[in-house]
């Protein structure tokens, strides 16, 4: 099952691991040198709520800003 609010529709991002060597110049130091981007995922937090949808007691899969947003009333 896909990993995604059902509320919302937030998912899984993909971004860049930044790796960073040496001590900054505003620090005292002779810079930094980046390394190579490598990729990476941010995952949404979800999780599964019964909740009552049209009258019946249904399982779905919300993300927790959904939840604390009250967009969602737990049973």
């Amino acid at each position: 099952m896909a990993r995604r609010c059902d509320i919302c529709g937030k998912g899984t991002m993909f971004g860049n691991n930044v790796p960073r060597k040496g001590q900054p110049k505003k620090q005292g130091g002779a810079g930094q040198h980046i390394g190579v981007r490598t990729l990476r995922s941010f995952k949404a937090n979800i999780v599964s709520v019964k909740t009552k949808l049209n009258g019946t007691v249904q399982t779905i899969k919300v993300c927790t800003s959904c939840l604390k947003a009250n967009k969602v009333l737990k049973v």
